[in-house]
């Protein structure tokens, strides 16, 4: 069976190889499917042109994103109407599965986990037996991560991707993103991953990991990877084997984890190690500066051992980045203010602030998601006001975060490490990341 496998376009500052997708493929091939990857977001195609890539496709397979689903859905449509059987996957369809299905007219929605259901619906389209409409469940899951396949590399060959990676300026290219782990076992309540994942963490061995770096390196010749797993540092005996053979095998390459680690997990003795095997940058997800919020939030944590953990990083000579969200439960002028001052005073070499999405499928879309959010299917994701807290306005989150990047970044030392990152092949996406979060708004 011919299929293709699709990631729509859509505006995003990161544009880095879609792993689902990519391990969608290589399972698909071991099963004797002849699969394509259409990557409309890094060749910027139009959904008409994606429809005409896929004139003699059998299946077609759509990932869905929340922050997409209009042009998802047209991009569906436009494939039904040339005839195309069509199936629709992704966190956005885990979460809202029948009501995706009936808003884009898909034939098939894959619920959880992607390449066993995805495989069954092939094998019984094309054995013309019958399939329903909804397959799979979240909670069913591939126990040993080590019998999928690496992702299908050739298809989303990091060396052709734009210079936009995840955490923006970085060390080295190419880069390659690359997970050793699916799943978390933690609850925060902005976070769709509790739903999705059934708060479940299965991970890679260490061995099966280090193989694909040396792929990546001996083919693609990778100089940078990114470490894009929810909890990297959460087993230290998985992080800590992994750094060893590193170590061993002498993979001469810089890695990051720009998707963040849990600041709890770490101690100097894993830091020092990490730096070893060549890690460069680490981001934290924070939150907030606010104690208040962040047990409103659920996130299990607290400001003293996530400053130890800056501190250690930044001792160790490791950079360090902190996420900041504006707009949590409980948020209050006072509140934003502490955040700011936190991110300043913390020794954080960068940050991030965005402001609240209200995602399907996280305890806050259950809470009050469909009732109280405005605009979330038109809003840019993390950069436009999509609920706002009791007592706030819209124009004063959206100040917020202005206000924020500014005093953060116009510091002296701030500003000229982003400058030693800085290449010119990526000025036009540092405008548009700095435009879009509004770095330059008057107040």
């Amino acid at each position: 069976m011919k299929i293709s496998l699709i990631r729509r376009n859509y505006h995003s500052h990161l544009i880095t190889p879609p792993l689902g997708l990519g391990y969608l493929s290589s399972y698909l091939k071991n099963k004797g499917h002849k699969v394509r990857i259409i990557d409309g977001l890094n060749q910027n195609l139009s959904n008409e042109k994606i429809v005409d890539l896929c004139f003699d496709d059998d299946l077609t397979g759509v990932s869905i994103l929340s922050s997409y689903i209009c042009q998802a859905s047209d991009l569906v449509k436009k494939l039904k109407s040339k005839g195309k059987k069509v199936v629709i996957g992704g966190p956005h369809v885990s979460a809202l599965t029948e009501n995706v299905l009936n808003e884009t007219g898909a034939d098939y929605a894959v619920s959880g986990e992607g390449e066993e259901t995805f495989a069954a619906i092939a094998d019984a389209i094309d054995n013309n037996n019958h399939v329903n409409r909804i397959s799979g469940n979240i909670g069913d899951f591939i126990e040993e991560l080590d019998s999928i396949p690496f992702p299908d590399w050739d298809q989303i060959n990091p060396v052709l991707y734009k210079k936009a990676p995840h955490g923006g300026l970085i060390k080295s290219f190419p880069v390659a993103p690359l997970v050793t782990s699916r799943g978390c076992p933690y609850e925060c309540t902005f976070c769709a991953s509790p739903k999705l994942w059934n708060k479940r963490i299965r991970f890679r061995s260490p061995e099966n990991i280090i193989e694909e770096i040396k792929y990546l390196v001996k083919k693609f010749k990778v100089k940078e990877i990114h470490f894009e797993d929810d909890n990297l540092t959460l087993k230290k005996d998985h992080i800590i084997k992994i750094c060893e053979l590193m170590l061993r095998e002498n993979i001469k390459v810089s890695w990051a984890t720009p998707n963040g680690v849990r600041a709890d997990t770490l101690d100097s003795d894993i830091i020092k190690l990490m730096k070893g095997a060549g890690c460069y940058y680490l981001a934290f997800g924070i939150e907030s500066g606010d104690e208040a919020i962040l047990k409103n939030i659920k996130k299990r944590t607290n400001l003293e051992i996530i400053q130890k953990a800056i501190n250690l990083a930044r001792k160790a000579g490791i950079m360090t980045q902190g996420f900041f969200i504006f707009g949590l439960p409980g948020e209050t002028e006072k509140s934003i203010r502490k955040t700011i001052d936190f991110a300043k005073k913390s020794g954080l070499d960068r940050a991030q602030f965005l402001l609240l999405d209200v995602l399907p499928g996280s305890s806050l879309w259950d809470d009050f998601g469909s009732l109280r959010c405005i605009n979330i299917r038109q809003a840019k994701s993390y950069q436009d006001v999509t609920w706002i807290p009791e007592g706030l306005n819209r124009e004063l989150l959206l100040n917020a975060q202005s206000q924020a990047f500014k005093e953060f970044f116009l510091r002296p030392k701030q500003f000229f490490d982003v400058l030693k990152y800085f290449r010119l092949s990526q000025l036009s996406f540092v405008w548009s990341r700095a435009r879009d979060y509004r770095v330059f708004k008057q107040k």
